[in-house]
C-alpha cells in the first residue's frame, strides 16, 4: 500500500487543521483490505482527475490516520489534471504521486462513505455504509480562478463530511 505525499509547505492554519489528532473511535470490519481504526471514504467522479483527486487529498490531510482516503472514476481519464495538481500544490499538498483509476476496482469492498460529484455517477457494487451526492460542477475547463473556487468548495465539503463521520 502507499503512502500519500505531503509538501511541508501548507499555511499554518491548513497545517495545524490536518494535523490535529481525536480520539479513536471503534471500527471492525471484515474487509481485508481496510486498514484498522480508518475510516474509509471513497470519492468518484467520471474521470477521476479533478473533483475526486482533490477530495482525496483533502480527505488525506484533515482525516490524518484516522481516514483512509480513496478516489475513483467510472471512465478514469488514466492521468491527474496538471490544474488540479497546481491547485492542490498551492495547499501544500503533492497531487503527482496520485494516479486515475477505476471504480470497479473498489466493487465488493466495504466503504464507510461513498461520495459522488454530482456527475450523475454511480457506485452500486461499492458496500458504502452511507452515500453522498454533491453538485460540484467539473473544473476542468475553468480558468485557475474559478478552478480555485471549486478546489476550496470541495475543501469545506469534505470537512463537513469528516466531521459527519466523527473525524474531527
Amino acid at each position: 500500500m502507499t503512502r500519500r505525499q505531503f509538501v511541508l509547505a501548507a499555511p499554518a492554519g491548513l497545517l495545524a487543521a490536518g494535523c490535529r489528532k481525536a480520539n479513536p473511535v471503534p471500527f471492525t470490519t471484515s474487509d481485508p483490505m481496510t486498514l484498522p481504526g480508518k475510516i474509509r471514504v471513497l470519492f468518484v467522479c467520471v474521470e477521476n482527475s479533478n473533483r475526486s483527486q482533490m477530495a482525496q487529498a483533502f480527505a488525506a490531510m484533515h482525516g490524518g490516520d484516522r481516514v483512509e482516503a480513496l478516489s475513483a472514476g467510472s471512465r478514469p481519464s488514466g492521468k491527474v489534471n496538471p490544474k488540479a495538481v497546481a491547485a492542490m500544490a498551492e495547499l501544500g499538498y503533492d497531487l503527482t504521486a496520485h494516479s486515475s483509476k477505476s471504480v470497479e476496482q473498489f466493487n465488493g469492498q466495504e466503504i464507510d462513505a461513498a461520495v459522488t460529484m454530482g456527475c450523475g455517477d454511480a457506485c452500486p457494487l461499492v458496500n458504502a455504509k452511507t452515500r453522498h451526492d454533491w453538485q460540484i460542477p467539473d473544473p476542468r475547463e475553468m480558468p485557475p480562478e474559478e478552478f480555485r473556487k471549486v478546489r476550496d468548495l470541495i475543501g469545506e465539503k469534505v470537512k463537513g463530511l469528516l466531521a459527519e463521520l466523527g473525524v474531527s
